[in-house]
């Protein structure tokens, strides 16, 4: 039997997030790809918290005062019972040891008693508790999974992410998980309030508009081309190396990153190389996490239409956040 409920909580009317929320009796077993009866709406303050949406596959951290950040996550394979509602981080552990729980030990008997911290530890680099047995939100060593039903009732993160997730959320956030969608409006603007000022002095005369500068066309985005082109093996990678759509725009994003590096002191510019480095790699988690092509499937016309367009819009977004810098 199906329950649905409505909670309202107003602590901060100016921001706040709508979800669609749809409780499943705990008595009742979930099957994840049963269609909802209902949906209703939840309006929650942009405090310091994580949501959960299953239909979307993302993990929401709100805090006030900052803008919402989102993730992809794993969440549990089909059959996988995934606890909803509300928890909180109990533990964070960094390098920590896996261990299968009994249900996994029974449906896979050659499962080891323990997998301690490195590259083929299951729950990657960092791992935050919650308060419900044996799940935690986690990173993983098998990216390709992110965004889709992969896990045992976990949620896995991509490692760069669950590495800024980490540093960010202390023991004790709200944890929420819900089936539905869960859309994060933008803020209210303030409201201009109108202050009495003096009566301003005459003004002068008008003078002639001066004439207009001829218009200088901006110079032309520098294109640095990836290093990679000449050893890419993943398909995503090839594709951006070979579709001159694509080349163009992620070359177009490097030069500008190139440019930025030059204006820089000496002292900072190591730094920033870095840091600009590991942007990348958060990068190409991101587009394997939304844009996936199985090797081999790349010449599908289809299959390859669909990633050109998902590659096309993430360069498209890096290239507009590069000339912002």
């Amino acid at each position: 039997m199906q329950r649905t409920a409505t909670f309202l909580w107003h602590l901060v009317p100016t921001a706040t997030l709508a979800i669609a929320l749809a409780l499943v009796s705990p008595d009742t077993p979930r099957a994840q790809d049963r269609a909802t009866t209902a949906e209703t709406t939840t309006e929650i303050p942009l405090a310091r918290r994580i949501v959960i949406s299953l239909t979307e596959r993302r993990l929401h951290l709100l805090e006030e005062g900052r803008p919402p950040r989102s993730f992809p996550v794993a969440i549990g394979r089909s059959g996988v019972a995934i606890p909803l509602g509300d928890s909180r981080v109990l533990r964070k552990r960094r390098n920590p040891t896996w261990r299968p729980t009994a249900n996994q030990r029974r449906e896979n008997p050659a499962l080891p008693a323990s997998v301690p911290p490195g590259p083929s530890n299951p729950l990657g680099k960092f791992a935050l508790d919650l308060g419900w047995t044996a799940i935690a939100i986690h990173g993983t060593n098998e990216p390709d999974s992110v965004g889709r039903r992969a896990s045992g009732g976990c949620f896995r993160m991509l490692p760069a992410d669950i590495a800024t997730l980490f540093e960010m959320v202390p023991v004790g956030t709200p944890v929420r998980v819900v089936s539905g969608p869960a859309v994060v409006p933008e803020r209210q603007p303030a409201i201009a309030v109108a202050v009495p000022a003096a009566l301003p002095a005459p003004a002068p005369p008008p003078t002639p508009p001066p004439s207009p500068l001829p218009k200088v066309a901006p110079p032309p985005l520098p294109i640095v081309a990836d290093p990679r082109c000449a050893t890419a093996g993943a398909p995503l990678r090839r594709m951006i190396c070979t579709v001159p759509d694509l080349a163009a725009l992620d070359g177009r994003a490097r030069g500008l990153h190139q440019r930025h590096l030059a204006t820089l002191p000496a002292e900072r510019r190591d730094a920033a190389a870095y840091a600009l480095l590991q942007e990348e790699r958060r990068f190409d988690d991101r587009i394997t996490a939304r844009c996936w092509v199985r090797r081999g499937m790349e010449e599908d016309p289809a299959v390859a239409a669909a990633a050109r367009a998902c590659l096309s819009d993430a360069l498209t977004v890096r290239l507009e956040e590069a000339k912002r810098r």
